[in-house]
């Protein structure tokens, strides 16, 4: 099912605080714009605030939402939740729109805006509640998160961990000397081949996830690879970490994985540097092109990831 030209169109509009457009580069994403005032204000009012403090007070992430609400406004709030909960969309992007570069601030920023969406997941990897990673020319990790020239295959996140997973920020902090290294998306509704493998009999087989050991989680977990969320088929996937038991298992994931990769629907998203992408987990899948080879490449992405308020 491809979205319709009315369904891209639902939230867009000028608020008093912000504007919410077409995004440019993706039919189903909307770019929303805060703003200069009100970015200004809710860094104003935050500059004594730290990360440190963020890291260790988990109330303090909470009185930074509220703090964006009260500059934004309850209308901002109401806009993002359902733009993230609306089948047709799910996601958007947000920037800090040049007014500043500081680290200290990305971080600030980005958790506002996580804690007016929901809880968040705790990254065992980083551990705390946000995790701060560089892609640079050289690696030796255990997983394609840091490998700078290899495609980092679609896949959701919160497959290795037992707790929700509803929702996932990205946002880049630096980016020097970089060529390639998109953002990878695809929405299931995009995906030519969702019926196929929604419904084949191994949809529902529950399959062993591990994590590496640089994720510092050592509890596998068995997870379905599609399920159902208010009518509508949702993945559970990623292919570095997945341990089918059976031969079919494998090639049906091994099929599933190639299928995506190769679909039409998947599109190279370029995010800017003080910007954020957000995406519904449950129903969008993400990755990574390859980079150009550079001995002086260097990227640096906050992560968070976590479920919905309840309320």
């Amino acid at each position: 099912m491809n979205v319709t030209q009315e369904g891209t169109k639902s939230f867009i509009g000028k608020y008093n605080t912000f504007e919410v457009k077409e995004h440019c580069h993706h039919q189903r994403l909307y770019s929303i714009e805060m703003n200069n005032e009100v970015i200004g204000a809710f860094l104003e009012e935050n500059q004594d605030v730290n990360t440190q403090q963020l890291e260790y007070v988990p109330y303090m992430r909470l009185v930074l939402a509220e703090r964006l609400q009260n500059v934004a406004g309850k209308t901002f709030v109401e806009k993002i939740r359902a733009i993230l909960h609306d089948r047709t969309s799910g996601g958007f992007t947000i920037g800090m729109q040049n007014q500043t570069t500081s680290d200290q601030d990305y971080v600030k920023f980005s958790t506002a805006l996580t804690h007016l969406v929901g809880g968040v997941n705790f990254d065992a990897m980083s551990n705390t509640y946000y995790a701060r990673f560089t892609v640079k020319d050289t690696d030796s990790s255990d997983s394609y998160l840091r490998q700078a020239y290899r495609l980092f295959t679609l896949h959701t996140d919160g497959t290795f961990v037992d707790e929700p997973t509803d929702w996932l920020l990205m946002m880049k902090f630096a980016e020097e000397n970089a060529v390639g290294g998109e953002s990878r998306l695809l929405h299931l509704d995009d995906w030519e081949d969702l019926g196929k493998f929604a419904n084949h009999p191994l949809a529902t087989c529950r399959i062993e996830y591990r994590a590496p050991s640089s994720k510092n989680v050592s509890q596998n977990v068995y997870n379905q690879t599609f399920y159902e969320q208010n009518g509508e088929p949702c993945i559970c996937f990623i292919d570095q970490f997945a341990y089918p038991a059976t031969l079919e298992q494998a090639a049906y994931l091994k099929d599933l994985s190639d299928s995506m990769e190769n679909s039409s629907a998947t599109i190279a998203l370029p995010l800017p540097v003080g910007d954020v992408v957000m995406i519904n987990n449950r129903f969008w899948l993400h990755g990574r092109a390859p980079f150009e080879k550079n001995s002086n490449l260097h990227r640096e992405l906050l992560r968070q990831r976590g479920y919905f308020a309840k309320v």
